[in-house]
C-alpha cells in the first residue's frame, strides 16, 4: 500500500482498532469498521487472524500440545508468504526453548524480579569478597529447592 496514500491513511488511523482486543471495543461501530478494513486488505486480514491464533498459544494445556500448536502456527506463517509475518516467525522460532520452558514451569515476572532483587542485595552485602563459590552458596541458601 505504499503507492495508495488514501488507503494507507485509513489503515494508519485504524491501527489501535487492530491492536485492541474485541472485548475492549467501546462501540459496535468499531466492529463494523474493522470488518470493512479487513475485507479491503487480504494480507492485513491474514495477519490479524494469525495474531488472534498466536494469542491462543499463551494459554497452553500441556508443553507437548503447545509445541505442536507453535509448529503449526509457524508453518501457517511461512505459508502466508507475507514478508513481515515470515520474518517474525523466524525470530520467534529461535526462542521456542525458552517459551516451552515457560509453559512447563510457569513463573510470573514479578517472582523473577523478586529473585533478581534478592541476589543483588546479597551481592551488595558481599562487596569486596573474591570467593564466587561462597556467593553461589549464599544464593542457594536463600532459595532452597533444586540444586
Amino acid at each position: 500500500m505504499r503507492h495508495d496514500k488514501p488507503a494507507r491513511k485509513v489503515i494508519k488511523e485504524a491501527r489501535w482498532l487492530l491492536l485492541r482486543n474485541p472485548q475492549n471495543w467501546k462501540t459496535p461501530k468499531q466492529q463494523v469498521r474493522l470488518e470493512g478494513l479487513l475485507a479491503a486488505n487480504q494480507a492485513l486480514m491474514t495477519v490479524y487472524l494469525m495474531k488472534a491464533e498466536l494469542k491462543t498459544l499463551w494459554t497452553p494445556s500441556t508443553a507437548c500440545g503447545w509445541r505442536s500448536a507453535l509448529k503449526q502456527w509457524l508453518r501457517h506463517a511461512h505459508e502466508s508468504e507475507i514478508p513481515a509475518l515470515v520474518q517474525f516467525a523466524k525470530w520467534l522460532k529461535g526462542y521456542w526453548r525458552g517459551l516451552v520452558s515457560r509453559v512447563r514451569w510457569p513463573m510470573h515476572t514479578v517472582q523473577l524480579e523478586g529473585i533478581n532483587n534478592r541476589i543483588k542485595v546479597i551481592k551488595q552485602m558481599a562487596y569486596g569478597y573474591r570467593d564466587s563459590e561462597f556467593f553461589c552458596m549464599k544464593i542457594k541458601s536463600v532459595f532452597p529447592g533444586n540444586p
